[in-house]
C-alpha cells in the first residue's frame, strides 16, 4: 500500500474517533433527559401521537410495540409500492411492482436492511423514494436506535419491571438525532452536486447515436432526476444503504465528488461509533464504552488492511494480461474492475468495508469484482452478525449480546457467577444472547443451502463455479444480519430469491431484536452487585481480547466450512 493511500485511511480514523465523544455525549443527554423536561415541540408531538410519554413500558409490553410498528410500517409501504402508479408525485409514469418484489422490499426497509432486487431510478416514483422508502429510513434506524437506549436501561436500573417508553425512544432518535444530523449532510451533498428536486428525468441528445441490441437508432439518453440528497442522507447516517440510483454510491449524481465521498463514508459509522461512548455514559462508567469501541476498531482496522491490501495487489491475470498495477501520480493502480476511477483503491476498500461494518451496504464499488479475498472481508464482516460498527442501535446492542457470551465464558474458566456492568449474567441472559447471536447464521447458512438445490435458482447466478456460490453466500449473509449489499452477479429479482430473502430479513432482524429486549428487561430486573476484587475487569485490554477472540471464534467456527467452498477456494484457484 502507498503512503498516500496510509494516510487516506489515518485521516478516515482521525476524523471519525475525534466526533466519537461530542456526538456520544449529546445522544445520551437526549435519552437520559426525565419525561417531563420535554420541551413543548417534543410534547406536542407526543400529544398529536397519542403517547403518554411518562408512561413505561415492561420489556414485553416494549417488544409488542416494536411488532406492531413494525407490522404497521410494512403494510403501509407494500401498499405503496403496490399502487405507485395511481399516487402523486410520479411524473415519469412509473407503474406498480410485482407482488413478490414489493413484499422483498417492505421487507428490506423495515428492517433496515435495504436490499434492492431493483434499479431504483426505472423503478420507483418520486412519492415511493420519498413517502415510503426514505420515511422507513428514518423509522428503522430509529427503531434500531431505540432497542439499544432498553438494553442499556436494563443494565442501568436495578430491581424495576420497566425499560422506558418505545415510542418516546422512537420520536428522541428520530427527531433529535436523525432528522438534524440528515438535514445537514443533505444540505452538504447538494452543495456539491447532488440532485433534490421534482422534475421529470431530463433527456440529452448524444454525441454519436448508436444502436440498441435490437438494431433500432439511439439518438438521446435519459438522464434521472429526483430527489436524491434527501434520500442519500439518512441511507448513509441511519445504515440503511438504499441507493436511489441502480449504481448506488458509484453513480455520480449520488456521489459527486471526493468531498461527498469522505462525508458519506463519514457517516456510515459516525453514530454507530457514537453510540458507545453514549453506552459508557448512559451506564455510568464510560471506559465500557471506550473498550466495546476499541474492540470493534481493532477488528475494523485489521480487515481493512487485509481489503486494501488484496485490491491494492491486483491479481496474477491482470498482471499476466500486461496491465500496469503500479501506483503512480495518474492511477491508484491495482484492482481497479469495477471501481470508481475518481476515488481509487484506497478510497474504495474505506466504503467496502465501512458499509459492511455498519450494516449499510451502499456501494462506490461493485463488490462482485473485487478479489477473492478482498470480497471475503466484506462477506465475513456481515457474518459476524453485523457488530464492529454494525447497524444504529443494532450494531452496538449485538456487540453487547458478544460480550455477554465473552464474560459468561471468562466465568466458566474461574468458576465464578459472570458478571457484567454489576449485573450478574445468569442462564435466562445466556439463553437468549444464544438465540441473537446464532439465529442470522442458522438463517443464512439455512438459506444459502436451500438456494443451491432450487432449480430456478440457478438461472439466476450469472457466474458458474465458486465465485456464483459465494454470490449467494454474500445475498443471504447480506439478508440475513440486514446489511444490504450483493455481488451484484446474482440476479435476484425472481419470485424465489424475492421470498426467502425477504424472510430472512424478517427472520434476522426480529430473531435478534426481541431476544435484546428480553435480556433488557431481565437486567433492569436485577439488583446492582458492587464491585469486588473478584469482579473481572470488563474495561481493560484483557477484556477487549476476549470480546474480539469470542467474536472471532464464533464468526470463524460457524462460517470457515462455507468460506472456504467460496472466496478462500476462488483464491487458491486463482494463484495456481
Amino acid at each position: 500500500m502507498t503512503i498516500n493511500g496510509l494516510l487516506q485511511i489515518a485521516f478516515y480514523l482521525t476524523v471519525l474517533l475525534a466526533l466519537v465523544k461530542p456526538l456520544g455525549l449529546y445522544i445520551a443527554k437526549v435519552f437520559m433527559r426525565p419525561a417531563g423536561e420535554a420541551p413543548k415541540p417534543e410534547k406536542w408531538i407526543y400529544r398529536i401521537c397519542g403517547v403518554n410519554e411518562s408512561a413505561e413500558m415492561s420489556s414485553k409490553t416494549y417488544a409488542l410495540a416494536a411488532i406492531v410498528f413494525n407490522a404497521a410500517g410494512f403494510c403501509l409501504l407494500f401498499i405503496i409500492l403496490s399502487f405507485q402508479t395511481a399516487l402523486p408525485l410520479n411524473p415519469d409514469g412509473m407503474g406498480g411492482i410485482s407482488w413478490h418484489l414489493a413484499f422483498n422490499t417492505a421487507a428490506s426497509f423495515i428492517t433496515n436492511t435495504n436490499w434492492q432486487s431493483y434499479g431504483g431510478e426505472s423503478t420507483m416514483s418520486y412519492f415511493s423514494q420519498m413517502v415510503g422508502l426514505t420515511v422507513q429510513n428514518f423509522l428503522s434506524a430509529a427503531s434500531g436506535m431505540a432497542i439499544l437506549i432498553a438494553l442499556i436501561r436494563g443494565f442501568a436500573r436495578h430491581s424495576v419491571e420497566t425499560i422506558g417508553n418505545f415510542w418516546v425512544d422512537m420520536i428522541r432518535s428520530a427527531v433529535y438525532i436523525l432528522l438534524p444530523l440528515s438535514l445537514m449532510l443533505a444540505l452538504a451533498l447538494v452543495w456539491q452536486g447532488m440532485p433534490q428536486t421534482f422534475t421529470p428525468h431530463a433527456t440529452a441528445q448524444l454525441v454519436e447515436p448508436t444502436k440498441d441490441d435490437k438494431g433500432s437508432a439511439v439518438t438521446e439518453q435519459m438522464i434521472a432526476l429526483g430527489p436524491v440528497a434527501s434520500q442519500v442522507a439518512i441511507k448513509q447516517l441511519g445504515t440503511n444503504g438504499g441507493g436511489y440510483f441502480n449504481a448506488n454510491s458509484a453513480h455520480p449524481f449520488e456521489n459527486p465528488t471526493p468531498l461527498s465521498n469522505f462525508l458519506m463514508m463519514l457517516s456510515l459509522l459516525l453514530i454507530p461509533a457514537a453510540l458507545c461512548y453514549t453506552f459508557g455514559v448512559m451506564v455510568g462508567d464510560r471506559r465500557q464504552g471506550w473498550a466495546v469501541l476499541a474492540a470493534m476498531a481493532i477488528v475494523f482496522v485489521f480487515l481493512l488492511g487485509v481489503c486494501a491490501h488484496y485490491e491494492q495487489s491486483a491479481t496474477p491475470m491482470l498482471v499476466k494480461a500486461g496491465a500496469d498495477i503500479r501506483a503512480s501520480d495518474g492511477s491508484s493502480g491495482g484492482n481497479t474492475e469495477g471501481k470508481e476511477v475518481r476515488f481509487g483503491i484506497v478510497n474504495s476498500a474505506i466504503y467496502a468495508t465501512a458499509t459492511t461494518a455498519a450494516s449499510n451496504g451502499s456501494v462506490n464499488a461493485m463488490h462482485d469484482s473485487f478479489t477473492p479475498l478482498g470480497g471475503l472481508v466484506s462477506l465475513w464482516l456481515m457474518q459476524l452478525g453485523e457488530i464492529i460498527f454494525g447497524g444504529v442501535g443494532s450494531g452496538l446492542y449485538g456487540m453487547i449480546v458478544f460480550a455477554i457470551v465473552a464474560v459468561f465464558i471468562a466465568g466458566l474458566m474461574v468458576g465464578r457467577t459472570p458478571e457484567y456492568i454489576r449485573k450478574k449474567i445468569e442462564a435466562h441472559e445466556m439463553k437468549m444472547a444464544s438465540l441473537a447471536a446464532l439465529i442470522p447464521i442458522m438463517v443464512a447458512l439455512i438459506g444459502t443451502a436451500v438456494a443451491l438445490i432450487e432449480p430456478s435458482s440457478k438461472a439466476s447466478m450469472a457466474n458458474p463455479g465458486a465465485h456464483g456460490y459465494g454470490e449467494v453466500l454474500y445475498a443471504f449473509s447480506s439478508a440475513a444480519n440486514n446489511n444490504g449489499s450483493a455481488f451484484a452477479g446474482l440476479n435476484a429479482n425472481t419470485p424465489f430469491f424475492n421470498i426467502s430473502l425477504g424472510l430472512a430479513m424478517l427472520i434476522g432482524r426480529f430473531g435478534c431484536m426481541l431476544p435484546v429486549i428480553a435480556i433488557a428487561g431481565s437486567l433492569a430486573a436485577k439488583k446492582s452487585i458492587p464491585v469486588t476484587s473478584g469482579t473481572m475487569p470488563t474495561h481493560g485490554p484483557i477484556f477487549v481480547a476476549l470480546l474480539i477472540a469470542v467474536v472471532l471464534m464464533i464468526g470463524a467456527l460457524s462460517f470457515f466450512p462455507a468460506l472456504a467452498l467460496g472466496p478462500i477456494v476462488e483464491h487458491l484457484m486463482m494463484i495456481q
